[in-house]
């Protein structure tokens, strides 16, 4: 009797080993030891989903366990825009995730502000031909957001298949840039499942986006307003653009203007500017690609530091990622693409036409299914900056006569000001980051997570000196 009790035992043991630990992980794509990474106490999981088996169409996803307490922590999708850039460069490291990359290009470092303090990560490079995600269908690679929309809607149910215990845990979608149109589509696209679905209901607890392309109409004068406000361009262009552009007529496809007089300004505007700012953060430096990358192939650390943020990070992530070692350890690449690892695709023919949609419809049909919106704005980001977003999440506002619940004003992180915020009606709310970029954990990663813990918490941001749990 007590041996095949036993026997029992050590089945039980086996079966467990092979599904991954006993919470149903797929132990195939757990992530061991990435090359020169410190030592963790959570998990990683990397690896591929397929959403069209037919045409060969994969994505790769990186996912990692909340620094503590996993079993309990919620779940939240990260994505970066472009369109057609990578999660895993921006997101998952160079901003949110747990590692940063070592300034010789061959390790990593840890990020003590990772957003697995507060959640479970997933990041995801989409659509396919975003990073390693690929088809086998090269027709594929013409795509736009109604594809993007669909094939993360697949892939999330089938990641779900991986992971099976996240199927009830709370869902809080978060993205960034062109990801104001991914996450909103995304989101309705789940909530059309939901009602449609007599089983399976995707758990969506908030909608949090940084930097939001939202309506290009408006977010596009807001660049000339921001280099104007900011002494980037004189008086004569700022108000010449601001009084003979019409916005209303811009288009990715073609962002012409009918006035040659704006064309002119908007044109001495971008000269002005030139390539020595850092648009995306122009208090930043810039970094000298051809100095890191001869640098990186010496094998000698280049990391610049300016104001304490590393500029060349985005060269040091793509020598990283292009290592063979560090691809096997990801289970990456698994096709031998023939191009290598880059932030943003070289071979993504995406919609052009699809920049122009207004976004504001779906984030109030969102709302209006009782789910928070967060729209937060890096500002020293001329990219997208706040001046837009702020006009666009108050109309939004004013459209579902939703009354001001929080006055526009100053909220804290560690006794000094993080940024401002306004609330509507208790579920939209408008957060800026004092000092943060257009990739807001990349240049203030203790205010990102603060405003990123306080969202997936479900608390407003402190509007006092006192110290708060973020601090």
């Amino acid at each position: 009797m007590g041996r095949g009790w036993f026997s029992v035992v050590v089945a039980v043991v086996v079966v467990v080993v092979l599904i991954g630990g006993g919470n149903g992980f797929p132990v195939e794509d757990k992530v061991v030891k990435l090359p020169g990474q410190p030592s963790v106490g959570f998990r990683q999981y990397s690896g591929y989903v397929d959403v069209d088996l037919k045409a060969g169409r994969s994505l790769f996803y990186y996912f990692v366990e909340a620094e503590n307490d996993a079993d309990n922590k919620p779940l939240s999708l990260w994505l970066n825009g472009g369109p057609g850039c990578s999660s895993m460069g921006g997101g998952a490291f160079t901003e949110l995730g747990p590692f940063f990359p070592l300034g010789n290009g061959r390790g990593l470092r840890r990020n003590t502000k990772s957003w697995n303090k507060a959640s479970n990560l997933l990041f995801v490079e989409s659509p396919a031909g975003v990073g390693w995600s690929y088809s086998n269908t090269s027709s594929d690679y013409t795509t736009g957001d109604a594809n993007t929309a669909k094939d993360m809607h697949t892939f999330l149910l089938n990641w779900y298949a991986k992971f099976p215990s996240f199927k009830s845990r709370d869902l809080y979608l978060t993205g960034e840039s062109y990801a104001g149109h991914y996450i909103p589509q995304l989101a309705i696209a789940l909530l059309d499942h939901n009602a449609k679905s007599t089983g399976f209901k995707f758990n969506i607890k908030g909608v949090a986006i940084g930097n939001p392309l939202l309506k290009l109409d408006r977010d596009v004068p807001a660049v000339y307003e921001y280099y104007w406000s900011h002494g980037m361009i004189s008086d004569e262009i700022g108000l010449t653009i601001m009084n003979d552009c019409n916005f209303e007529d811009y288009t990715f496809a073609s962002p012409h203007n009918e006035s040659d007089v704006c064309n002119k300004a908007i044109s001495q505007s971008n000269d002005i500017i030139g390539e020595y700012v850092n648009n995306y953060d122009v208090i930043l430096d810039v970094c000298y690609p051809s100095l890191v990358e001869q640098e990186l192939r010496l094998r000698k650390t280049a990391t610049k530091i300016s104001y304490g943020v590393d500029v060349c990070m985005s060269y040091e992530r793509r020598f990283y990622f292009n290592l063979p070692e560090v691809q096997q350890a990801l289970h990456a690449n698994r096709t031998r693409l023939p191009y290598s690892w880059s932030m943003c695709s070289g071979i993504l023919n995406y919609n052009e036409n699809d920049g122009n949609i207004n976004i504001l419809p779906l984030l109030k049909r969102i709302i209006k299914n009782q789910i928070p919106v967060w729209i937060f704005s890096g500002d020293q980001d001329s990219v997208v900056p706040l001046l837009g977003s702020r006009t666009l999440v108050r109309e939004l506002a004013h459209e579902l006569q939703f009354k001001v619940t929080v006055p526009y004003s100053t909220w804290f992180h560690k006794g000094q000001v993080g940024g401002w915020v306004t609330e509507y009606g208790n579920l939209l709310t408008f957060a800026t980051v004092r000092g943060a970029a257009h990739m807001v954990p990349y240049a203030q990663p203790s205010r990102a997570l603060h405003l990123f813990s306080s969202f997936v918490r479900g608390t407003k941001l402190p509007n006092n000196t006192r110290p708060s749990i973020e601090d």
